[in-house]
């Protein structure tokens, strides 16, 4: 039983881990496995097959739970690999069992509860119901089955503490992603590395109002029969923070399949790089042009984390790199797009008008060229001389005026903007703090062109009408130099796209470059320092980085996309599973 609050529930990362590793899951333990997660989004069950036949343990156990009165989805997941997935409603428990839980979660387990958390009051009761769960798998296999329950996260793992302290026969594993109070000190404390042997956890963990996600995980940790983690980076954090070194570390992959497409890679990089052309056309040509052809498109995305995803170091870099460019009076340009989701009211209406303006451009020319084709075509058929026509005369007045109006409209003295939205806190919003203060602003003369997307790129979306890995595919360079980073599955994806990326070395996927790859710059993956490196230091090193990009010519980043492409095998999950089934069969042993 591997069992995960983004089970069917993308919330972040470890949804990724979980459904990217269901075909290599599938293959060793087919009909032995089953996920367990929360229902607690209606949608998802256009996501299910419903099974009827209930003749598995699985089955039985979730019926059982069923006829007693919770709500209980049992169904094959419509993802490669279509595993088995019990689903429960948290939200079905009913006030006064939820008190009681927390009260002998208290009384047996020192843990406090907050009296009105309406996450952590979830977390109980998925909990709760996960316990059950287990109960009558044990209770179905009468002994003869070896029993794995794999908890991911503190948010799955507090049926652990119960099946210790009731000697279940259950082998228990826990993985920790990312510890809480850890990435609460990277934000908050300068030398979070440094100072990690030296923090109370207990205390720190009050400060920060954590104390129950906190103690939920450090039980956890001490008392799993196997204690995980995703990196080496977090083990250290894990080994100070959480008082136990991880059993064994377990790298996350992706179903590279899934990214598969032979040799059309380099195609649709030309053509989502088209795409992403359109987009700039319309949000900085209504104030000034350059060339496309010698632009670059770089990007970074994640959750809204300034410090711990490296905004803050990638401005800085981005800020050298603009001085460098100017002062050489290069003739290149960078576009660099910030994607992360934060609260906004609404798309800027000057961006919106733009877009539109420009379509209006793009019709009237289809218009003109269809009216002009069929003229110079009939033109040609009659024509006795080889004298040119003067294509003008073909135009009609109509779609001449209309053509210029439409131009005028859509030209503007104004710079174009940095944040294509509103944002709810915008005063406070850091990055928008940032270029202010440091002036990259989208001038004229920046060679750095800066676009803040607060939302996710996806091909509903009224300004892209591309999905993400598409954007992803069109761009040239990831940049990902994060502080705090247990794994990083963005450089990963970048990877798999065959897109060439920059990570760091405080990044779980950073350091299993350093320790695996060690000719990892000459092929696309770019590892910034910043462990034992000072803030000016790292940004230098990735200016330079980003300079050094845009100094190969296109043979060169053809070669360098290639390369890339192929490195990503070695992080499908039919290479990485092996380390998920070690730790299974020591476990069973």
């Amino acid at each position: 039983m591997e069992v995960a609050w983004e089970v069917c529930n993308q919330v972040g990362g470890i949804y990724t881990v979980i459904r990217s590793k269901v075909p290599a899951v599938m293959q060793q333990w087919a009909g032995r496995y089953c996920l367990v997660g929360p229902y607690v989004h209606k949608n998802i069950g256009a996501e299910l097959e419903p099974i009827d036949d209930v003749e598995d343990i699985f089955g039985q156990a979730a019926a059982v739970l069923r006829k007693r009165g919770y709500h209980v989805q049992y169904a094959e997941w419509l993802v490669t690999g279509r595993p088995k997935v019990v689903l429960l409603n948290p939200n079905a428990v009913e006030d006064k069992v939820l008190n009681v839980v927390k009260y002998l979660l208290w009384k047996n387990h020192g843990i406090p509860f907050p009296p009105d958390n309406p996450l952590i009051n979830q977390v109980v009761a998925f909990a709760f119901l996960v316990k059950l769960f287990v109960d009558e798998v044990v209770r179905l296999s009468n002994g003869d089955d070896k029993l794995i329950a794999h908890f991911h996260e503190w948010m799955a793992g507090l049926p652990i503490l119960d099946i210790k302290r009731e000697k279940q026969p259950v082998k228990t594993i826990f993985t920790t992603h990312a510890t809480q109070l850890g990435r609460h000190l990277a934000i908050n404390s300068p030398l979070f590395y440094a100072h990690l042997p030296f923090f109370n956890w207990e205390d720190e963990a009050k400060k920060f109002g954590i104390e129950t996600e906190a103690k939920i995980e450090y039980g956890c940790a001490q008392h799993s029969d196997v204690f995980t983690t995703v990196s080496e980076v977090t083990a250290r954090e894990c080994k100070h923070l959480l008082k136990r070194k991880p059993d064994a570390v377990l790298p996350n992959g992706l179903n590279i399949h899934r990214f598969e497409t032979l040799y059309e890679f380099q195609n649709l990089h030309s053509r989502y790089k088209e795409m992403i052309h359109h987009f700039v056309m319309g949000h900085f040509f209504p104030s000034y042009t350059f060339d496309l052809e010698k632009t670059m498109y770089f990007f970074t995305s994640g959750r809204f984390e300034f410090k711990n995803k490296g905004f803050d170091l990638t401005l800085e870099a981005l800020v050298h790199l603009n001085e460098r460019l100017k002062q050489e009076h290069a003739d290149c340009t960078v576009v660099m797009f910030f994607v992360s989701k934060r609260d906004f009211t609404n798309i800027k209406p000057e961006v919106l008008h733009s877009r539109a303006v420009l379509e209006e451009i793009r019709q009237t020319c289809d218009a003109i060229q269809k009216e002009v084709g069929k003229k110079l075509f009939r033109e040609a058929t009659m024509r006795e001389d080889h004298r040119l026509p003067i294509l003008n005369e073909f135009v009609d007045e109509y779609w001449q005026l209309r053509y210029r109006r439409t131009i005028q409209s859509w030209q503007t003295a104004k710079q174009p903007l940095v944040l294509t939205h509103s944002l709810v806190d915008e005063e406070h919003d850091e990055i928008v703090n940032f270029v202010q203060a440091r002036n990259l602003l989208n001038h004229k003369e920046d060679r750095v062109k800066i676009v803040y997307h607060p939302d996710f790129i996806s091909s509903t979306n009224p300004l892209w009408g591309m999905d993400y890995l598409q954007f992803v595919r069109g761009c040239n360079l990831g940049i990902f130099p994060s502080y705090y980073e247990p794994w990083g599955y963005t450089p990963l994806e970048c990877l798999a796209c065959g897109i060439p990326s920059v990570t760091s070395d405080l990044s779980g996927f950073g350091d299993y470059l350093l320790r695996h790859f060690p000719d990892h710059d000459k092929h696309g993956m770019y590892v910034v320092e910043r462990g034992k490196k000072t803030f000016d230091f790292s940004a230098h090193q990735l200016s330079d980085f980003l300079y050094a990009y845009l100094k190969q010519d296109l043979k060169e980043r053809i070669i360098q996309r290639n390369t890339v492409e192929k490195y990503s095998a070695a992080f499908d999950w039919e290479n990485l599973i092996k380390y998920y089934n070690e730790v299974y069969r020591k476990v069973s042993e």
